[in-house]
């Protein structure tokens, strides 16, 4: 997932906003050069994890959201260029987890361009990419804090001191207010009620 912020993205999502059907259409088309795309029946934010070939996407005031597969790298920061050049003075904050392999990444590029933080891991690859300074919610888990270890198989030699989908948790959390596993809150968006225009997206 890709949300591109200049306001704050919890909020956003807690205002139950309106797609802007054309403008959404018109980011998937700067997204997408030399594709051809068809819109297919909309999803909604509580599905964000197309299949390949798919895309999600939304307009909203102060946010722009894109479900895609090539936001998925292993690294964040080898994310497409272009995804990056549309953030154009906002935030943008990107968000990836597989649950089969445990598998998390997150980052942030500043309204200039620059990243302020990468990083992502899995059992199976450790720390994939660590750039920047971590984020107060990630620091416990960093630390492997003894509350973090109850989800985990003390036979297990697993590599790390807390579970990679966990944190990915608490990332969504902290960074836009909702969780799809986890403690729901009284004030959570409902994601169910946040349409995502769909697009079948194919290379020409």
């Amino acid at each position: 997932m890709l949300f591109y912020a200049s306001d704050d993205v919890s909020k956003v999502l807690r205002s139950s906003p309106k797609i802007d059907r054309e403008a959404t259409n018109a980011l998937v088309e700067r997204l997408y050069p030399s594709h051809d795309i068809s819109p297919i029946a909309d999803g909604s934010l509580d599905q964000g994890n197309p299949p390949e070939g798919e895309v999600y996407a939304a307009v909203f005031p102060g946010l722009s959201i894109v479900c895609t597969r090539d936001a998925a790298n292993d690294a964040p920061t080898d994310l497409p260029q272009r995804f990056v050049r549309e953030a154009a003075g906002r935030t943008l904050y990107l968000h990836a987890m597989h649950s089969v392999v445990d598998f998390f990444a997150y980052a942030i590029w500043e309204p200039d361009g620059t990243v302020r933080r990468s990083f992502s891991l899995s059992p199976d690859s450790g720390v994939i990419e660590d750039i920047g300074a971590p984020l107060p919610f990630e620091e416990e888990y960093l630390a492997g804090d003894e509350e973090f270890l109850a989800g985990l198989d003390s036979e297990d030699e697993y590599p790390f001191r807390f579970h990679p989908l966990d944190l990915a948790e608490a990332a969504l959390r902290t960074l836009f207010g909702f969780n799809y596993e986890g403690v729901y809150e009284d004030d959570d968006p409902e994601l169910e009620d946040i349409v995502l225009a769909g697009y079948a997206v194919t290379p020409r």
